[in-house]
């Protein structure tokens, strides 16, 4: 089955496949805004830093309650009221007018991406009740291909408005993108079987945790995946924007031309290489990976070349994330996806936020291209604890 047999079978597939286009894009539109917004109060990189985790923290402090709530209501009307909080916070992202403010844009980011976070697990755990095998991993890799593109195309075009027309209209572009979202989803219908459940939110969160305990090879599968949280950049791609790129190119174009190459790379790479990889070809894919972030490091103080470079940073990345995502999918029980889905989101944003904190700390301690350097090499440990794995799966 390849994608477009997908999307031509599956009317509800097709469908999902075109809210995400529309809701990711908007998730990704107002991220240039933000940091360039950040630039203009001349925050530190450690603030930088900060409001980058905030777009992560909130999976990691509400996964146990997100996944028991995903397993207990009916998903359409969750899906509907969390794009709407979405919305409502983005509009108060207009609120934000100095320095003194970046609390407060902290505090909508957390609320935004909460509800974004949940929203991404309830759609992630309907996929495997509406299809199943080969389909349930071309519909991973479409929905991973939708992301990439959406986040080059966001951050590309978001650079763009910001650098013409400012942050404020941006934001407001952003608000009526989510309102096309809320719309799309309310033409939907999902034909899934209802599961009604008595268990109150604790016990279903006590039975998800239990279901981890028993299930070691899911915990690994969790682990395995959120290694692609080593590949979040957003503080590393800002700060060589702000000291390094201001010199060749405005702050803003050189933060989305850089995120839309390696989203350009994420959404071209499954393409390329989707049918060649398979159980043991994924090592390979772990190493190139390393390898790629290690060849960005030497070259990240030039702007141009460094495009190049991020290009080869974002190609194996998304066949990582579709790949263990699937693989995690297919082994957890249909009663469990909605708990453990939110828990995986929930270990690969402990991923992120580290990555990000460290990267903050660090870059006030030794050079970026060191950094970026560490975070390659941790590939080839992810790498060694795959193959480790492996024979397990």
């Amino acid at each position: 089955m390849n994608y477009r047999e997908l999307l031509t079978n599956y009317t509800v597939i097709r469908q999902l496949s075109l809210l995400q286009l529309v809701a990711y894009f908007a998730a990704w539109f107002s991220n240039v805004a933000i940091y360039t917004m950040l630039v203009q109060f001349n925050s530190s990189a450690f603030a930088i830093s900060v409001v980058t985790a905030m777009h992560f923290l909130p999976a990691i402090i509400i996964a146990p309650l997100s996944g028991a709530i995903i397993d207990k209501f009916k998903v359409k009307p969750l899906m509907i009221s969390l794009l709407s909080m979405e919305l409502l916070m983005t509009l108060l992202f207009l609120t934000i007018d100095s320095k003194e403010e970046v609390w407060l844009l902290m505090i909508f980011i957390f609320i935004r991406m909460a509800s974004a976070s949940m929203f991404f697990s309830t759609e992630m755990s309907l996929l495997p009740k509406l299809i199943s095998g080969v389909a349930l991993q071309k519909a991973n890799e479409i929905h991973s291909i939708i992301w990439s593109f959406t986040f080059a195309a966001g951050m590309a075009l978001s650079g763009i408005v910001v650098n013409l027309v400012g942050v404020k209209w941006a934001i407001i572009i952003d608000t009526f993108i989510l309102l096309a979202a809320i719309i799309l989803l309310l033409n939907i219908n999902f034909k899934i079987e209802v599961i009604h459940t008595k268990e109150k939110i604790l016990s279903l969160m006590k039975d998800g945790f239990l279901y981890l305990k028993r299930n070691k090879l899911v915990v690994h599968l969790i682990i395995l995946h959120s290694s692609v949280g080593l590949t979040i950049f957003d503080t590393i791609v800002t700060l060589l924007a702000k000291n390094e790129y201001k010199y060749v190119i405005s702050v803003p174009l050189a933060i989305g031309l850089t995120n839309a190459l390696r989203a350009t790379a994420l959404m071209i790479g499954p393409f390329i290489i989707s049918n060649w990889v398979n159980k043991d070809r994924l090592l390979y894919i772990f190493i190139f990976q390393g390898s790629a972030i290690i060849f960005w490091a030497l070259v990240q103080s030039n702007f141009y070349i460094s495009l190049i470079a991020i290009f080869f940073v974002g190609f194996t990345t998304t066949t990582i994330w579709s790949y263990t995502y699937a693989l995690l999918q297919e082994k957890t029980d249909n009663k469990y996806l909605g708990r453990v889905i939110s828990y995986n989101d929930m270990i690969f944003m402990v991923t992120t936020v580290v990555t990000t904190l460290f990267i903050g700390i660090m870059a006030e301690l030794v050079s970026l291209k060191i950094i970026t350097i560490i975070l390659g090499s941790a590939f080839f440990l992810v790498a060694i604890y795959y193959k480790w794995l492996k024979s397990r799966i």
